[in-house]
C-alpha cells in the first residue's frame, strides 16, 4: 500500500512577539539609573559602559536577525522626574517579504518632568512585499525634554533590490501635559513603488527620515534645525523643519541611504549638544 502526497509550500516559522521594558529614575545624587527592565525575545536591552555620549545609555537588540510577517515587537522606555537616557537599537531592522500578515512595532516613550530621553533610531529596511505597522507614542510631562526619530529604508538600491509592493504604516502621536499635540501617519499599500514615487508622496525617495524635539521651548529651536538641515545636507537630499503646537519636526527624503544616515547623524549629534549640553557625539554601536 502506498500513499500520495502533494506538493506545498514550506511551513511558516511562528510568529514572534518580542517584548522590551524599561524604566530610568534619577536618584537622590541625580544620577540615572535602571529602575525596571522586563525583556522578551527576540528583544534584548544590552547596558554597555559610557562611551562619551554623557548619558545612561541601552541598546535594543533584536536576535532573530530580522522580522516577517505576523511579528510584534513592544517597547517601552519611560523616564522618571529628573533621569537622563538613551535608547539606541544596536542596528538597522529589516522587514522582510509577507505573505500577507502585517509587522507591527509599537514604541511608547514616557518623560517625567525635568527630564531627557532620546530614541535614537537606525534604519528600518523595507525588502520587497514587506508590510510595516508602525506606531510611536511620545507622552511629555511638563518640563521634559524628549528627542527622537525614525529612518525608513525603501529596499537595497546599492543590490540592486527595488521595493515594489507591499504595505507601510508610519504612525506618530505626541503628547505634553496629557494632551494631544501632534498626530500624524503614513500609510500605502499595494504598489508602493507607485505611490511612493509620486511627486506629492516620497518623490521616489530611496530613504525617508523624521526627527522631533518636544520640549517648553522647542520652537527656539527652529532656527538652530534649519541652519544644520542646510549646512549639512549630502548628495541628493531634501529637508525640512517646522514647529506645530510647539512641537519642533525635522524631516529628510535622500536618494542615498547611506549619504542620509550620515546627514541625520551629524544633525543629531548637533542638535542633543545644542539642547541638551551633552557632548556632540553618537552611540558607539549607532555610529559602527
Amino acid at each position: 500500500m502506498s500513499a500520495a502526497t502533494s506538493p506545498s509550500e514550506p511551513p511558516q516559522p511562528a510568529a514572534m512577539h518580542g517584548v522590551a521594558e524599561l524604566a530610568f529614575a534619577s536618584d537622590r545624587r541625580g544620577d540615572t539609573r535602571l529602575a525596571h527592565l522586563y525583556q522578551q525575545a527576540p528583544l534584548r536591552v544590552l547596558f554597555p559602559t559610557s562611551d562619551g555620549c554623557g548619558l545612561t545609555q541601552a541598546v535594543l537588540l533584536t536576535t532573530s536577525g530580522g522580522l516577517v510577517g505576523g511579528d510584534r515587537l513592544d517597547v517601552r522606555v519611560s523616564a522618571g522626574d529628573g533621569a537622563a537616557a538613551l535608547v539606541t537599537p544596536q542596528a538597522a531592522e529589516k522587514v522582510y517579504r509577507s505573505t500577507g500578515a502585517d509587522c507591527r512595532i509599537a514604541v511608547r516613550l514616557a518623560a517625567g518632568a525635568g527630564s531627557w530621553l532620546e530614541w535614537l533610531p537606525q534604519e528600518t529596511i523595507l525588502f520587497d512585499s514587506a508590510r510595516l505597522d508602525r506606531t510611536t507614542i511620545i507622552e511629555a510631562a511638563e518640563g521634559a525634554r524628549v528627542l527622537a526619530g525614525e529612518m525608513l529604508v525603501f529596499g537595497r538600491r546599492a543590490r540592486g533590490e527595488t521595493l515594489l509592493r507591499g504595505r507601510l504604516r508610519e504612525a506618530w502621536r505626541v503628547y505634553r501635559a496629557g494632551r494631544l499635540v501632534w498626530a500624524d501617519a503614513l500609510r500605502a499599500e499595494g504598489a508602493l513603488a507607485a505611490v511612493l514615487a509620486g511627486p506629492a508622496c516620497l518623490a521616489g525617495a530611496a530613504a525617508a527620515a523624521t526627527a522631533i524635539y518636544a520640549g517648553d521651548a522647542a520652537g527656539d529651536a527652529l532656527v538652530l534645525a534649519r541652519d544644520l538641515t542646510a549646512s549639512i545636507g549630502i548628495g541628493e537630499m531634501t529637508a525640512a523643519a517646522t514647529v506645530v503646537a510647539g512641537l519642533l519636526v525635522v524631516r529628510w527624503l535622500a536618494q542615498d541611504a547611506r549619504l542620509l544616515r550620515c546627514a541625520f547623524g551629524r544633525f543629531w549629534a548637533a542638535m542633543r549638544a545644542a539642547l541638551g549640553g551633552w557632548p556632540a557625539v553618537l552611540p558607539r554601536v549607532w555610529s559602527v
